[in-house]
């Protein structure tokens, strides 16, 4: 199964999630696309089987500016390739901005919802302010997903 990866990130913590995402589902025999920047072009000439985004929260409650543009032309074209798709979310944020807490992730979710992408496991919140290895703590939530995924 082919997956693509991709991320917004502020700090890079983000970005390093997502690495271990790759390094996870190759592992597990998936052929993986990462790029921290993937343009749209990429994304779909991938042609993904299944979507993982991994986001941190900027501003109030936005994506960052290093995924604003795939975001965007996600949006504009909404691609019928990626439609039916699995697909999962890991939203990083601070617990502490109530609101906007995880707000990057809720954004892909919503976007998810447009595109017909399936979102398969519910969205895992990296909460910054109670934890020191984001990419520990993703890790089993990560294994679930791919044992799902190879199910």
């Amino acid at each position: 199964m082919k997956v693509a990866v991709f991320s917004g990130s502020v700090y890079g913590v983000a970005e390093d999630v997502a690495r271990r995402a790759e390094s996870l589902f190759k592992a597990a025999g998936f052929e993986v696309f990462y790029s921290p920047r993937a343009t749209f072009d990429e994304l779909l000439g991938f042609a993904p089987q299944a979507l993982l985004a991994v986001t941190s929260t900027t501003g109030l409650g936005e994506l960052p500016d290093s995924l604003q543009a795939l975001y965007g032309q996600l949006r504009d074209q909404l691609p019928a390739a990626l439609r039916g798709l699995p697909g999962a979310v890991i939203g990083l944020g601070d617990a502490s901005y109530d609101d906007t807490y995880c707000g990057g992730g809720e954004i892909i979710r919503e976007l998810y919802a447009e595109l017909g992408v399936e979102e398969v496991q519910p969205m895992l919140r990296l909460d910054a302010s109670e934890t020191v290895d984001q990419e520990d703590d993703a890790e089993p939530w990560l294994q679930a997903l791919i044992a799902h995924l190879k199910g």
